[in-house]
């Protein structure tokens, strides 16, 4: 079983993985993105999933991330690396920039966050979203092969699939963001629900449209830049997934234990059947 998934995103929907097969997961979420791929990467048990479907056609809006994570989650997946193509918000951050971010900011208003519901309630915190660990062997990497990585920084998840307004942009910045992007949010939030440490490789493809100086976001600009960012992420990926995979020390686990209010006795049996590959793991 796979203990370490890659979702990946724009421009990114397939990953070479040794020995693959494909599974298909019904779940009672409705479909995930797509068929998850299960293989050896680096040697490591692994599994991928193609966030917007193989040929790009799921919007930021329409993905099923709660049939995604549960799928993952199925699987025995126990981490989550995430690889986002994403507006870079800072000076610094500029177009083929690696920001590994360490919080998020949620600016979503459609989508269904939380497993937590139907008569289950809990409250997950979301002080610390990213696993640090995991965060940590990401960047190390990135910076070992010498690319331009960022430590930390906060990721403002918007619902798109629009790019933002000039003004829009100028108020995330007076926020202090670091990278602007649309799919994070609720992945990760469901991700920790789901007892799964989680981690992103946030790759900068333009400068939203904050800049004076700039037009905007031009999409021949991102897609050139989108494939350098992708070649990287890959490598890192394929440089940390063994040592990614080993055996957990962070505390991620511990804090969605904590989180359900509802007793097992009290849960409905049909919400336990539903969310059975999840329950397993956060309540004893």
């Amino acid at each position: 079983m796979p203990s370490t998934a890659i979702i990946g995103g724009s421009g990114l929907y397939n990953l070479e993985i040794e020995n693959a097969k494909t599974v298909k997961t019904e779940t009672p979420f409705g479909d995930p993105s797509e068929e998850i791929l299960v293989g050896k990467l680096g040697g490591v048990e692994a599994a991928f999933l193609a966030r917007h479907g193989r040929g790009h056609t799921i919007t930021p809006s329409e993905i099923n991330f709660r049939a995604n994570v549960w799928a993952l989650a199925s699987l025995g997946v126990e981490r989550v690396i995430s690889i986002s193509a994403v507006g870079g918000m800072k000076e610094e951050n500029s177009p083929g920039t690696l920001v590994f971010p360490d919080n998020f900011i949620d600016n979503t208003r459609s989508r269904r966050k939380t497993f937590y519901t139907d008569g289950f309630v809990g409250h997950i915190s979301l002080a610390h979203p990213v696993c640090p660990e995991m965060r940590r062997l990401l960047y190390e990497s990135g910076k070992r092969q010498g690319y331009d990585v960022r430590d930390g920084g906060t990721y403002i998840c918007i619902e798109g699939p629009n790019f933002s307004t000039r003004a829009e942009s100028l108020v995330y910045r007076s926020w202090d963001v670091d990278v602007i992007g649309m799919t994070n949010v609720p992945e990760m939030n469901l991700c920790r629900e789901a007892g799964m440490c989680y981690a992103t490789i946030a790759c900068v493809t333009d400068y939203d449209c904050w800049r004076e100086e700039d037009e905007g976001v031009n999409i021949d600009d991102i897609l050139r830049t989108l494939r350098e960012n992708v070649s990287k992420a890959i490598s890192i990926v394929a440089d940390t997934i063994g040592a990614v995979a080993g055996e957990r020390s962070c505390d991620c686990l511990a804090v969605s234990k904590m989180a359900p209010l509802t007793q097992l006795k009290d849960i409905p049996n049909n919400k336990k059947s539903d969310l059975e590959p999840i329950l397993r793991r956060i309540i004893s």
